[in-house]
């Protein structure tokens, strides 16, 4: 939420280019104001970020994301990032909530078409994304006569909950995960299905894998940081 005029405007994204940006509300104008969830979780995003950064501990980490999940104003979530962000007088609620942004850094911006959906499709071939690559808060995935490798242990989170939505039609996807993570498993099979092995258990403040989709005549495997499959680096 931010004042404009006088009057309790609620935020809701990033505005268009083509109009002109809303003026920006100081902290003391609108600290008394309610957070919402996209608020807390803009801010969830710089505590995960600066985590993976080294920047924060993970006893850090946990503390920051209970006072986020505590927060009921600006003024209770300002605080919790003041020594992640550089926040000058008068800043956005955007600018509250963004990191900085040297190469390695997980920046979210609703804006830029990389917080569009990822979409990998294998026809009558392979994809396979390892190593640190940035995964999106949501992933399309098509599998026809063919597999997708999404390989997710040094990756970087671009939010604290992954969803991934596909299709694998004689074909499937093998993703492996990191230690801690949670899996949310809401696909459907018909003669095929989804395998999840191995996954350990849940950390606190480690993202968390949904999982939808059909598969026919295919089938998802995902396999945690204890399977024999995590050895083939």
């Amino acid at each position: 939420m931010f004042l404009v005029d006088g009057r309790r405007r609620r935020y809701r994204g990033p505005v268009n280019p083509s109009t002109p940006e809303l003026p920006p509300a100081s902290p003391v104008a609108r600290g008394y104001l309610r957070a919402a969830d996209a608020d807390r979780d803009q801010v969830a995003t710089v505590l995960s970020t600066a985590y993976a950064e080294g920047r924060l501990s993970r006893e850090e980490h946990d503390e920051r994301l209970h006072q986020v999940l505590a927060a009921k104003t600006f003024d209770d979530l300002i605080p919790i990032t003041r020594d992640l962000v550089d926040v000058s007088p008068g800043p956005s609620v955007r600018d509250l909530t963004r990191p900085p942004a040297p190469a390695s850094t997980v920046a979210v911006d609703d804006s830029n078409p990389q917080s569009q959906p990822d979409r990998i499709i294998a026809v009558f071939g392979g994809i396979r994304r390892s190593g640190q690559w940035r995964v999106r808060r949501q992933i399309k995935s098509l599998a026809l006569f063919g597999g997708v490798d999404l390989d997710l242990r040094d990756a970087f989170f671009e939010n604290p909950v992954v969803e991934i939505a596909g299709f694998w039609c004689f074909g499937g996807m093998q993703v492996k995960l990191p230690e801690g993570m949670e899996v949310r498993d809401q696909t459907a099979g018909v003669f095929g299905g989804t395998d999840i092995r191995d996954l350990g258990r849940p950390q606190p403040g480690a993202p968390t894998l949904v999982i939808k989709g059909l598969s026919l005549f295919g089938g998802v495997s995902v396999r945690g940081p204890g399977s024999a499959m995590q050895q083939d680096r």
